[in-house]
């Protein structure tokens, strides 16, 4: 990847580029004179515009991924138990939209890079009163229709812990292919390396999460940056050492083992090639293979410690992508732990059990990860309410059974 400039904070609330200037000339830092002071609260035609901009993107994801799918019976019955799973889940849905959009706590679409979908969005915890650890989220969506705001639900609940959630967006393709999605990632890991404590983050404190297809893209960004650093002499814009945890959740991690399945899912061989440029790129982009070269052992070493979280009853990529990343990692010298979910979808623990409420247990343990030198945060914590029921449970139930990840 090529080195990147450094990259100064504007606050957007549209999702097009600055219309002026080029590169960093626009980007201008924020000049408040105390940056931790709380946003004003949108007003309810602010909301409206951002609202109509964000569907008018998502629509254009949408008819992006249809073109990519094609057209067929096996694409219209996934279309279908899409629709079912999103009406089902659609109460909860409409919550977080309405925080996402109206909630003084998030900050949306701050620039950190000069190209199209360089944003990303903070989650910030009510009271900044000291820096708070942050955790830097890739969000998943087939390298088709990821986009930022999915991790909305994430970032509203690991800021009522007190932890500040950056949500980063990346070039999808057919604008981008993987290593513009790897770029971009790394990119906004640097911004929020270098800027975070301008909105009371703990620069030491920094965790790196992705999830489905932004677990494979945060993870490649990271080893990446690991072999940088490792052999020295390149101008590096953030360290592997500045990341105390990856979590990688639901995520493939061999894409030579994804061809087919995503292809008897639905996208097309050709078109998940041209996503990763081709059958020469695939070890390059596949980070359970590379690590396994002789030639990268000292940027093992650098890595911080992984954890991969993964549902048994995955059907969208496997629960072996994690369990054969976790022992290649391993026998590479890497610090990596293992978590399984009997009975989870690809879903299910990113959002049928967040919108649940109650107990989480991979909420409940990336906390105690992030919180775990902390005695007052971990108090805190002990002492917490029940996180709120979004969705009755009959509802999720039925989004269980139809939904078709």
């Amino acid at each position: 990847m090529d080195d990147h400039m450094k990259m100064k904070p504007t606050v957007s609330m549209g999702l097009s580029p600055t219309s002026s200037g080029t590169g960093n000339q626009q980007m201008r830092r924020r000049t408040s004179a105390n940056p931790l002071a709380p946003c004003r609260q949108p007003s309810f035609r602010e909301g409206i515009e951002h609202a109509a901009a964000e569907t008018y993107l998502l629509t254009r994801l949408t008819f992006t991924l249809l073109r990519c799918l094609g057209i067929g019976y096996r694409w219209m019955t996934k279309l279908a138990a899409l629709a079912c799973y999103a009406m089902f889940l659609l109460p909860g849905f409409l919550q977080v939209a309405y925080y996402y959009f109206f909630s003084s706590q998030v900050r949306r679409s701050i620039v950190y890079g000069d190209q199209p979908r360089n944003r990303l969005d903070l989650y910030l915890p009510t009271h900044i009163d000291e820096p708070k650890p942050v955790v830097v989220f890739v969000t998943g969506g087939a390298w088709i229709i990821g986009y930022k705001a999915w991790g909305s639900l994430l970032g509203r609940q690991l800021a009522e812990r007190d932890i500040i959630v950056a949500c980063v967006d990346y070039r999808n393709f057919p604008q981008g292919t993987v290593s513009d999605m790897v770029t971009d990632v790394s990119q906004g890991i640097s911004f929020i390396c270098d800027y975070i404590a301008d909105y009371g983050g703990d620069p030491k404190r920094i965790y790196l999460m992705g999830q489905s297809a932004g677990a494979h893209i945060s993870s490649c960004a990271l080893l990446e940056q690991a072999i940088k650093e490792s052999r020295g002499g390149e101008n590096i814009s953030w360290s592997v050492s500045q990341i105390k945890t990856y979590f990688g959740l639901s995520g493939g991690y061999n894409l030579f083992n994804l061809v087919d399945r995503f292809h008897n899912r639905g996208l097309d061989r050709s078109i998940f090639l041209s996503i990763m440029e081709g059958e020469e790129s695939l070890e390059k982009f596949s980070p359970e293979i590379r690590i396994k070269d002789p030639s990268i052992r000292d940027a093992i070493s650098l890595l911080p410690p992984i954890i991969l979280f993964h549902g048994t009853s995955d059907y969208s990529i496997p629960s072996d992508a994690s369990k054969d990343f976790a022992v290649a990692l391993r026998r590479s010298g890497a610090s990596a732990e293992l978590i399984l979910y009997d009975g989870k979808t690809h879903t299910d623990l990113f959002l049928q059990d967040p919108l649940r409420g109650g107990k989480d247990e991979l909420f409940d343990h990336i906390i105690a990860v992030i919180h775990a030198n902390d005695e007052e945060a971990l108090a805190k914590d002990a002492m917490a309410p029940p996180r709120e029921r979004l969705v009755p449970e009959l509802l999720l139930t039925m989004a269980h059974l139809v939904s078709p990840f």
